[in-house]
């Protein structure tokens, strides 16, 4: 099997009594998962690291310059119906950062409460791994999506560590 190529994604948070309370979700406008609320992120530029690519999508996407990203999740996305698609994406949360999240030609910003991320407007597979994830656990998977996005086949392993 063929390397996946790889992508990032990160999610502004906001914390309370350290807990996560409000997540920063974009809708996305055009292109790949338009018409879903989502993280900010993308590819990973050739001789880019993960987390350069982390900030830069931030910025780009955003706005926002994101200081101190820690990764959170790994997965392994396979479309059998546009392989082109297929990729590795490395997925980061942010507490902190300089400017706010403005709307660009990409994405609109919303901040939602934990207890009301819109998971219908979501990737199917969303609802598997983020309600972990705000908890504080690490996670890494698979998801295999059939035409329409319908989930067809996920793995979802609670980690310590992404060695």
């Amino acid at each position: 099997m063929e390397k996946l190529r790889d992508a990032t994604l990160l999610f502004l948070i906001k914390k309370s009594e350290g807990r996560i309370t409000d997540i920063c979700l974009a809708m996305k406008k055009h292109g790949f998962g338009a018409g879903r609320w989502n993280g900010t992120g993308g590819k990973v530029e050739p001789g880019e690291s993960i987390e350069s690519a982390v900030i830069r999508e931030a910025m780009e996407e955003l706005g926002v310059v994101a200081a101190g990203p820690w990764k959170i999740a790994e997965f392994s996305f396979y479309f059998p119906h546009n392989p082109a698609w297929d990729q590795k994406v490395h997925v980061y949360f942010s507490e902190t950062w300089e400017g706010d999240p403005v709307e660009t030609e990409e994405m609109r910003p919303r901040w939602f409460k934990v207890s009301e991320i819109p998971f219908k407007e979501m990737w199917p597979g969303d609802i598997f791994w983020i309600p972990e994830v705000v908890e504080g656990r690490l996670v890494r998977g698979m998801f295999k999506f059939g035409e329409g996005d319908v989930v067809l086949d996920k793995e979802v392993k609670i980690v310590s560590d992404f060695a």
